[in-house]
């Protein structure tokens, strides 16, 4: 399996071949898209059928420590996205 990440631009170049319209409506198309998903995901979970969910987890500050230098600091609160993917999504 490959290990290509998959950008914006990829997306473009290949709705662009694949539908034969512009690269610029494309990925304005694509951007549109990632916008709408990254402010559900803010608002609430997001859930896309075939392909997984994303969630928000709250993480609460905690001790943190660097392996090589055994210096201790404080690693702050933070947010992070998780994914499940889909049943149907596994091969």
């Amino acid at each position: 399996m490959s290990q290509n990440k998959i950008t914006r631009e990829n997306l473009a170049t290949q709705l662009s071949e694949e539908f034969g319209v512009a690269y610029t409506i494309a990925y304005k198309k694509i951007d549109l898209i990632l916008n709408i998903w990254s402010n559900s995901i803010i608002n609430s979970d997001l859930n896309i059928s075939s392909l997984g969910s994303f969630k928000i987890n709250h993480k609460n500050s905690r001790l943190g420590r660097n392996p090589k230098t055994k210096e201790e600091h404080i690693i702050k609160p933070r947010k992070v996205i998780s994914f499940k993917k889909s049943k149907n999504l596994e091969v």
